[in-house]
């Protein structure tokens, strides 16, 4: 007899893309989980208040924590494994949709961890979503990654019309240009007057004897 009322401990339809395996192979190895994804967690949640909500179901034996591909740190979803398939099936319906840190996370069956499935497969090395979110979550970082590059562009831009000058002022290269001549010709002076004290000491022994005295 079909029932109208879905069941809580079913996983959803999604499908990582990255399962190295055949859709049979996934419908056997998610039968037989005891593995869970959780998804929607704030940056600044800690492995240990992870521990204690989903140990609560049952007995946990271990839990990944997901990190930024880049700057490993936390970005927002981990796996929790526990030791019973029971307890993992427990935890879909009554740990899912509750709140943890202020945000309803999301917790899904998963055919089971694999070493580099941790890591944020966003092109910042975050997660995907965070890549093109355009509002802002303080939980996650402040605005998504694309967002935050459009603004930091506006705000550079802003800065440029507003802080440098446009147009150069008239006249301007013309005495930056003065300026610079009469530098030049100053340090010409100065390499001439050095070149005519060198002749006047080859040229007048009173020089040397005064050289020879400030040496003794």
């Amino acid at each position: 007899m079909a029932s109208i009322i879905s069941h809580l401990d079913v996983p959803s339809s999604y499908r990582d893309q990255q399962y190295r395996g055949t859709s049979n192979q996934m419908v056997q190895d998610l039968s037989s989980s005891t593995t869970l994804y959780v998804g929607n967690l704030s940056f600044y949640t800690s492995e240990e208040q992870i521990y204690e909500l989903f140990s609560k179901v049952g007995e946990i034996k271990r839990i990944i924590m997901g990190l930024d591909r880049n700057q490993k740190t936390p970005c927002g979803f981990c796996f929790v494994e526990y030791y019973h398939r029971d307890d993992a099936l427990d935890c879909m319906k009554y740990v899912n949709s509750t709140k943890l840190d202020e945000r309803i996370i999301r917790t899904d069956l998963d055919p089971g961890f694999r070493e580099g499935r941790q890591f944020g497969r966003g092109k910042s090395g975050g997660q995907v979503r965070d890549e093109y979110r355009p509002d802002y979550d303080a939980g996650r970082g402040g605005w998504g990654h694309l967002q935050r590059i459009k603004i930091e562009r506006e705000r550079e831009m802003a800065v440029k019309a507003n802080y440098e000058a446009s147009d150069v002022p008239t006249g301007a290269e013309e005495y930056k240009s003065r300026v610079n001549n009469a530098g030049k010709a100053k340090r010409a002076r100065d390499d001439e007057d050095d070149d005519d004290e060198d002749e006047r000491r080859r040229q007048n022994p009173r020089f040397r004897e005064h050289d020879d005295e400030d040496e003794e």
